[in-house]
């Protein structure tokens, strides 16, 4: 395996990992409620 490669695979988990963190985020975010939970303090 020479550097290209190597940083090529790098870059595609870098890359798929941070998908899944956003997608993660973006889920329990959606899910928890937290703008309902937000308007029922007022």
């Amino acid at each position: 395996m020479n550097h290209s490669t190597i940083w090529k695979f790098l870059g595609k988990t870098l890359f798929y990992f941070i998908i899944i963190i956003i997608l993660l985020y973006l889920y329990s975010y959606s899910h928890t409620g937290g703008a309902h939970f937000i308007y029922n303090e007022f």
